[in-house]
């Protein structure tokens, strides 16, 4: 769900701009909207289901990732799809990283690396599946299908869940890194809002600098913060490994690369 919606609207920008009567910019907030909470919110979502329990987080995720999915096909004008994708990426940022604890705490050892080989295979498949989905559902159905298609998914997801998957949380987690949590989305949110903007308004512009410059101050004292406290949101400790900062470095995107906790 997460990984397909991630693409399968950029075949759509055509009707969007067409039925509600969007500009270039607006469509391209339709896209950005979602990588921008996505991308802002992974880590803290990751920490609230270590602290909450993996399970509940990532059916929290699916829900608010249903709700989403419902707004999102029943926008009314470019505005609100904006919003509603925000909501979306939200809901995906709690439930990505949330459905490879789920893997890591269901798999041995001997059968871990195997899972989340095909968790991995199936999340780029569904990337690419994503705009011959998106096409085939706009030329007959409706642009709003794209959306909607999400509803079954999350209903069957939700059942295997609840009938099949225990709940697990990470028990030396004795409270949550908020102040952690705040760095972090600030730091990324600002930093991929920065990168956004500039390409509509160069690099040049001051509200990009100022964006950007926020994002890298906040990311520097995220950094240090999480490496004086004992349960840190993002253990830095992890990175003395060198398949461990090898492997997370070399992922394709943002997404993969902070679900690696």
């Amino acid at each position: 769900m997460a990984f397909i919606d991630g693409t399968v609207v950029n075949v759509a920008l055509p009707a969007l701009q067409t039925n509600l009567k969007a500009t270039a910019t607006d469509v391209q907030w339709v896209i950005e909207s979602y990588a921008l909470f996505l991308s802002a919110l992974l880590l803290v979502g990751g920490s609230l289901g270590d602290h909450y329990g993996r399970r509940r987080i990532f059916l929290l995720g699916v829900v608010i990732f249903a709700v989403a999915s419902s707004l999102c096909g029943l926008a009314g004008n470019i505005h609100q799809l904006i919003v509603a994708r925000a909501f979306q990426g939200l809901g995906a940022a709690l439930l990505v990283p949330g459905s490879l604890a789920i893997i890591s705490n269901s798999f041995s050892e001997q059968e871990r690396g195997r899972a989340i080989g095909v968790w991995s295979g199936f999340s780029a498949i569904t990337t690419g599946v994503g705009p011959v989905l998106g096409g085939w559902l706009i030329e007959h159905v409706s642009w709003r299908a794209v959306f909607f298609i999400n509803l079954p998914l999350a209903l069957v997801v939700i059942l295997i869940s609840l009938r099949h998957v225990a709940e697990n949380t990470d028990r030396e987690s004795s409270r949550v890194d908020w102040f952690g949590a705040i760095l972090a989305a600030l730091g990324l949110g600002a930093l991929v809002y920065g990168l956004i903007e500039s390409s509509q308004v160069g690099f040049n512009d001051r509200s990009v600098i100022m964006a950007l410059a926020a994002g890298i101050v906040a990311l520097i004292l995220f950094l240090f913060i999480e490496s004086r406290l004992s349960h840190s949101m993002l253990p830095l400790t992890l990175f003395r490994s060198p398949t461990f900062a090898g492997t997370c470095f070399m992922l394709p995107s943002a997404e993969h690369f902070f679900s690696c906790r």
